[in-house]
């Protein structure tokens, strides 16, 4: 497996969303070495000094007046790592985890945070290796950095805590035995650079982003197929409508569903002759709101973009002035933000999804499909009830999607008086991603049922080749079976890319 090699300032989210697929292990760009070591010397040089440094000869937050003797500055950092291991609920998934180090890496890699490079050395070969800290999902409110997740994270580098390797979950000292790895012992502020940062709120934002941007290539797949199953007009595709109004998203959700859509037999039957003026919302403004989520998560993108490469500990080592200061970068407000608008995005997708579904199974609104698209409605309910069940995601997604960014709450003695709440913003985005994942899937059966109803019309050769697909796994519902396999099936074709990857046809990047 190649090596990912890491330029702070220059990480892009291509490369981002690379490791975070791929797994793959990272190395920080060797020139970074320069400036990491000379950090690291200025903050000892700090700490043999008599002037008070926060968190280098000092005690944390409301214990900053607390002035600590040069012998004990070890202790502290590692006293600092061990108080901090409160975090509590499910361990984070290990391809996060792994995000968050590799996060981490790019931070210290500015050459600002004071660690000496050995601990660089540490985090990529556990990357390498295959070393992984169980670090608790929650106890953080995103301020002042993710402190209880990684202090989970760092326990392990110095021997403690527990990790996974191989499979097992180890105490940490001995999961990096195994790994042929040796722990460290922390100096002046080596724990505090560890725990002050945004990297677990940010790793969270990054995945929810790259699987929400996933999910809405689907939606541009099966809200086509949804459009053929109704036999709605692709009059609205038309590209001067969307430049006109000159929404980039929009353009290219339009472009890409006229590709998909082009050579459908289904279309073509009734261009001329229908007496049907408009197509409900759902089916008509299909490129304006998927078109503008797009819009909405590339500027959330460029934010977490940002942050990936950011020094976000406190104090920083800073080289012009030759000055350690400290400052307020752990704040994770830009991150929670751009969780919020990344909800959002996810949570209008879903909301026009669902729409499409309650469209089909409706034979007032189907353009003559069968009512639940069962050939014996009647004695069979078809998926009527699949349809309920989007209604119910869909509606727990509006729930999520209010913002997390605006729940403040005062922390650590009212020291830390205003938090961002980063971190379960941008954890509450898996959740929700696996909900619109669950709504695309009963939307592709109910499109796919729609569809085969049209014979012998048959739609475009993108969308045939998706109907392929679905097909080899989930087969045509003739009559009603036990459901849920079903949607469990489909379920895994849209999250793992199987549908976008067999419709061929090229959909916006990130």
């Amino acid at each position: 497996m190649s090596i990912y090699r890491l330029v702070p300032g220059e990480t892009a989210l291509t490369d981002l969303a690379r490791l975070y697929w791929g797994n793959a292990p990272a190395r920080l760009d060797p020139a970074c070495r320069q400036a990491v070591e000379a950090a690291a010397r200025r903050i000892d040089a700090a700490a043999a000094g008599e002037a008070a440094v926060y968190g280098v000869n000092t005690g944390f937050g409301k214990l900053a007046s607390h002035k600590i003797a040069s012998e004990d500055t070890a202790k502290l950092q590692r006293n600092l790592i061990l108080s901090h291991c409160c975090g509590v609920g499910e361990p984070v998934p290990a391809r996060l985890v792994r995000l968050m180090m590799v996060l981490k890496l790019l931070s210290f890699g500015r050459g600002a945070s004071g660690v000496r490079w050995a601990f660089v050395d540490l985090i990529e070969e556990m990357l390498a290796r295959g070393v992984t800290p169980v670090v608790p999902a929650q106890g953080s409110v995103g301020a002042s950095g993710d402190l209880a997740p990684l202090a989970h994270m760092a326990a392990v580098l110095i021997g403690e805590g527990r990790a996974e390797f191989g499979g097992e979950s180890l105490p940490g000292a001995e999961a990096l035995a195994r790994a042929g790895l040796s722990p460290l012992p922390l100096g002046p502020k080596e724990g505090l650079a560890f725990i002050n940062g945004t990297q677990f709120s940010t790793a969270f934002a990054l995945a929810g982003l790259f699987e929400a941007w996933r999910a809405a290539q689907n939606a541009l797949v099966i809200s086509a197929m949804s459009t053929d199953a109704i036999m709605g007009s692709t009059a609205p595709l038309q590209p001067e409508i969307h430049r006109l109004r000159g929404q980039p998203g929009q353009i290219e959700a339009a472009a890409a569903m006229r590709a998909i859509l082009e050579g459908s037999e289904i279309r073509e039957s009734h261009r001329d002759g229908d007496s049907r003026v408009q197509d409900p919302y759902c089916i008509r403004c299909q490129p304006q709101v998927t078109g503008a989520a797009i819009d909405v998560m590339r500027q959330a993108g460029r934010t977490l973009e940002i942050e990936a490469n950011a020094a976000t500990d406190n104090p920083l080592v800073l080289r012009e002035p030759d000055r350690i200061v400290s400052g307020g970068n752990f704040h994770a407000e830009p991150v929670g933000f751009a969780a919020d608008m990344i909800a959002l995005a996810v949570s209008e997708i879903g909301a026009i999804s669902q729409r499409r579904v309650a469209l089909m199974v409706d034979p007032a609104l189907s353009f003559d499909l069968p009512p639940f698209l069962t050939p014996e409605p009647g004695l069979n309910s078809g998926l009527m009830i699949a349809e309920v069940t989007t209604a119910a995601l869909m509606s727990e997604n509006k729930h999520l999607a209010n913002p997390c960014v605006t729940d403040s709450t005062p922390t650590s003695a009212n020291q830390e008086d205003h938090v961002s709440m980063a971190a379960h913003g941008a954890r509450r985005l898996a959740r929700m991603v696996v909900n619109l994942n669950q709504i695309l899937g009963v939307e592709l059966l109910c499109a796919a049922q729609g569809v085969e109803f049209r014979a012998p019309l048959v739609t475009s050769p993108p969308l045939q080749a998706v109907l392929a697909r679905l097909r080899a796994d989930v087969a045509r519902l003739s009559e009603d079976r036990y459901l849920a396999p079903d949607l469990d099936t489909v379920f895994g074709l849209v999250a793992d890319a199987e549908i976008t990857t067999a419709c061929g046809v090229a959909l916006p990047e990130l």
